[in-house]
């Protein structure tokens, strides 16, 4: 059976106004999401000017040189295409066509991000995050804000330009915080409102108090870390100690990536652990990031805080 990955781009970029501006990132065919059942290995994302493919799976030589002839006619600003191949132990990637770049500052709502191709399994953003960034830029004015598993902080980015007073940043990898203040460099932004603390969660709950009470708080964290993170188990760990970091009348924001755990899961962790916690809705990923099985993608969950009388 041909795949026929072309006739999926064709119709993604025709949603897209212009073509030859292409200035946001954006994953531009989501394969994993199931819904084309003979491309669930294919995703397929653009980060200006790099198309960068992701193989969940082993494919043949003449179909990739394929894509590659007409990716290169669908997007002409195109400079790189390149393949990560997930299948492969170590994830390694390869320039397919064109320039080889391997750092590049993305645009998203506005925002820059440092980007980097071909050295570890993750780039630097989340593209299916984006909806939540926007929000919390959206939501940020004046406000006191907790960023935990901030990665490279990209939600302290999107906080600060949406006017929040503080953003504390926490993340156990000392070398993303420095991403996450190179990303702050790059968009220009006041130093002086932005906090790093290289810490575990589990383990540290004193030192987020410290820069506390939070007015909205963000917990995005990996659904698995050997050693570390087990999201199913430890979940209710970060939310029963909500009490101890929020503000009355203060916004939560809860994320859950594992495919595994619906977004009952979390509804049901809150209820237990923190009924001051009032769901309010959820927050929708990208429209490209369509699941076959509703529940497996990302879910992104916003709560009110509301002290009990």
């Amino acid at each position: 059976m041909t795949l026929n990955l072309q006739d999926h781009l064709k119709t993604s970029l025709q949603s897209i106004e212009k073509l030859s501006s292409l200035t946001d990132c954006q994953r531009l065919f989501h394969g994993r999401g199931h819904t084309y059942p003979e491309l669930s290995h294919v995703n397929v994302d653009w980060f200006s000017p790099v198309v960068l493919i992701t193989l969940y799976q082993e494919v043949d030589e003449a179909w990739l040189n394929e894509q590659v002839t007409v990716i290169k006619q669908l997007i002409p600003n195109c400079q790189s295409i390149q393949v990560q191949y997930r299948s492969r132990k170590f994830a390694p990637s390869e320039v397919l066509w064109g320039e080889d770049i391997t750092e590049l500052n993305a645009q998203e709502h506005g925002l820059k991000y440092h980007i980097s191709l071909g050295k570890a399994q993750n780039s630097g953003l989340f593209l299916d995050m984006g909806n939540g960034r926007d929000w919390v830029k959206n939501h940020s004015e004046g406000r006191n804000v907790l960023n935990l598993f901030a990665y490279t902080c990209a939600f302290s980015i999107a906080a600060i330009a949406g006017g929040a007073r503080q953003v504390v940043n926490i993340d156990m990898s000392k070398s993303s915080l420095s991403k996450g203040r190179e990303n702050h460099k790059l968009n220009k932004q006041d130093a002086s409102k932005v906090k790093y603390e290289g810490v575990d969660i589990f383990k540290s709950y004193n030192r987020l108090k410290k820069n506390g009470p939070y007015d909205l708080l963000i917990c995005d964290p990996p659904s698995f870390q050997k050693g570390s993170v087990n999201i199913e188990r430890d979940y209710k760990k970060i939310i029963k100690r909500l009490p101890e970091l929020m503000a009355n009348n203060s916004d939560v924001v809860l994320c859950l990536n594992s495919p595994d755990l619906s977004e009952d899961f979390l509804l049901a962790e809150v209820a237990r652990e923190c009924p001051q916690c009032q769901f309010q809705h959820r927050i929708d990923n990208p429209k490209v990031f369509v699941e076959a099985e509703a529940g497996k993608g990302l879910k992104v969950l916003y709560f009110r805080y509301v002290e009990m009388c």
